[in-house]
């Protein structure tokens, strides 16, 4: 007999605290969502539903509370949406009594065992992912973290045969992770577009979508779902392209360059890239269009035709290592760091502080992972780090330089890398862009001397023996002290670079390094091709002690250059030509 009553009253207690779903396990799908979002470095967490009367509550709760509080308020706040949605007239409510009061529903929140969660447990604690809040009879599943999307954009240029890479910004998802839906639109029988939208879906379901010249003249729509790696998804977004896609410019100067470069090198090869991109912010003078560039078609200036090109130019390269120059810091955030990242790349940015361009490095997330960052301004590190000091005092005997010299915003970005493969090998990826004057010699041997003392701090001090990579557009030709200082370890206080603006700004100095550096590239003809100008002013450094070149990629030929009268054309999206190698360690 006390056996039975005992047993009875395990089953009563099952079934007062089991979820009226059946108990453990998932919710049934059609369950209505409760969203939480809670975040260690924030003090309260969000959680979202709706009410069975439709109206949406959408509270905020300290994540130390304890649930019964939250709990409560959730049915004082489900009590006055029953209470407005049941409103009765004055009358009414006088004649039905206690009837018009709203009754406070039973609120309880099960884990997704289908145990009861304790009143004390903290808000942080309690409200897991699987698990059942119950208000009165409805039932949600709650939603901890889900994977959301807090931007997708297309880019305002499409181009037939150009890579497609929209920019996506999710919170609690990775878009490695997200589903990716193409569309297009319909276009009439008659070749017209159709009265009214209408969307067709492409067999594409990746993330970079490249469209053919048969959809010049359509929209295109992206529908996107983001996605975890945990097979957890939250709702998607769409998003439509604000114009149609429009015809590409032909054969590139790239395209014979990509011949050699369709797949990733192996594991015991790096694949480096240097390239200056050409800011906008230059491109898109009055004195750029009419003095720098007036050979170039207006419409192969703007960002957005420019940044076509460049993205197909990039992602054909399959790189390990991409230095860039002159790298507008929307350009970067907006359009590089999002379309590269689809293809594997990591980027990282430094701007000038005087500018809105800088430098911009990526690395193949695959094969290296970032240990260190060692940005420095020239200016500010020749003040104020120890590192510099005798330079600094040398240059104060020098004042009309020293003036020169830190007025100069121009930077350099140190990467210090790790194989993901074999953790003893590691980087040190210096990039930069010296000062452009074509006086400046003197200027440029001064940051040279800073960044090479830079440089050897992190990869003789902080990271004994590592080899270094070099990369930059250095505005000096081979014939140069800058160039020479580089390659050859020093350079003479007799040289001619420390007069290159007259001897009243002549500034002697003895400097040197300790790094054995070679032009991996050697010294093309060109890398750099405007009107009144061509020569060769971008390198790609390496250590020849730890590093060889296994091969180094043909630059476009003269014809393919001047096929357009000079750079940047309506075929190369820059006024530079990048410079790409494969090196190996030795």
């Amino acid at each position: 007999m006390w056996r039975r009553l005992r047993s009875a009253l395990r089953s009563l207690r099952g079934s007062l605290a089991a979820p009226p779903h059946g108990g453990g396990g998932r919710p049934p799908a059609a369950m209505e969502r409760a969203v939480v979002r809670c975040v260690p470095s924030e003090p309260k967490l969000s959680l979202r539903f709706v009410l069975p009367d439709g109206s949406a509550r959408h509270m905020q709760r300290d994540q130390e509370e304890p649930l019964g509080r939250a709990l409560a308020r959730i049915a004082t706040n489900a009590a006055k949406g029953h209470g407005k949605a049941g409103k009765k007239s004055k009358k009414a409510r006088a004649e039905g009594g206690a009837e018009g009061e709203a009754a406070v529903p039973a609120v309880r929140l099960f884990s997704r065992d289908g145990a009861a969660v304790a009143e004390e447990v903290p808000n942080s604690a309690a409200w897991q992912d699987g698990a059942v809040l119950h208000i009165g009879d409805a039932q949600y599943r709650v939603e901890r973290n889900p994977p959301a999307l807090t931007e997708l954009r297309l880019p305002r240029s499409l181009l037939a045969g150009f890579p497609v890479c929209p920019k996506v910004s999710a919170e609690f998802a990775a878009p490695q992770h997200c589903l990716f839906r193409w569309f297009h639109e319909q276009r009439s029988a008659g070749g017209g577009e159709v009265a009214g939208e209408a969307w067709v879906e492409t067999a594409a379901a990746e993330r970079v979508f490249t469209p053919s010249n048969a959809l010049v003249g359509l929209r295109l729509k992206l529908r996107c779902t983001p996605g975890d790696g945990e097979q957890r998804y939250g709702p998607a977004l769409e998003v439509e392209s604000s114009g149609p896609v429009e015809a590409g410019p032909g054969a590139c100067t790239f395209d014979a360059r990509h011949l050699y470069t369709k797949k990733v090198c192996g594991h015991g090869s790096v694949r480096a890239v240097s390239y200056n991109i050409l800011a906008d912010t230059y491109a898109q003078t009055e004195f750029s269009r009419t003095v720098l560039y007036p050979y170039c078609a207006p419409y192969a200036l703007e960002i957005d035709y420019r940044q076509n090109l460049l993205k197909k130019e990039l992602a054909g390269y399959s790189a390990d290592l991409i230095c860039l120059q002159e790298v507008d810091k929307s350009v970067f955030v907006d359009s590089l760091a999002p379309a590269l990242d689809a293809f594997g790349l990591e980027g990282l940015f430094k701007i000038k502080e005087k500018q809105h361009e800088g430098l911009a490095t990526f690395y193949r997330r695959d094969k290296f992972s970032l240990l260190s960052q060692h940005d420095i301004a020239f200016s500010e590190a020749l003040l104020s780090e120890p590192l510099h000091k005798e330079l600094c005092e040398q240059l104060a005997k020098y004042p009309l330089v020293q003036e020169k010299v830190l007025q100069r915003s121009s930077v350099l970005q140190v990467s210090v890398l790790q194989s993901t493969t074999d953790p003893s090998r590691k980087l040190c990826v210096a990039n930069t862009h010296l000062y452009w004057h074509p006086k400046g010699g003197n200027i440029r041997l001064i940051q040279i001397a800073v960044a090479m003392s830079h440089i050897q701090h992190v990869a003789c001090d902080l990271y004994p023996r590592i080899p270094v990579i070099f990369c930059g557009d250095f505005n000096s030709t081979p014939s140069s002290g800058a160039y020479s200082f580089i390659s050859s370890g020093g350079i003479a206080e007799d040289h001619e670079d420390w007069v290159s603006n007259g001897e009243e700004e002549r500034c002697s100095m003895s400097l040197s390094h300790p790094f054995k550096l070679l032009s991996a590239c050697g010294e093309p003809a060109y890398t750099n091709y405007v009107g009144g100008f061509h020569g060769c002013l971008d390198y790609i450094f390496i250590d020849r002690n730890a590093l060889e070149v296994e091969q180094v990629i043909p630059l476009p030929s003269h014809e393919e250059i001047t096929t357009h009268q000079a750079l940047p054309s309506v075929s190369h999206p820059s006024d530079h030509i990048a410079l790409i190698c494969d090196l190996k360690w030795k």
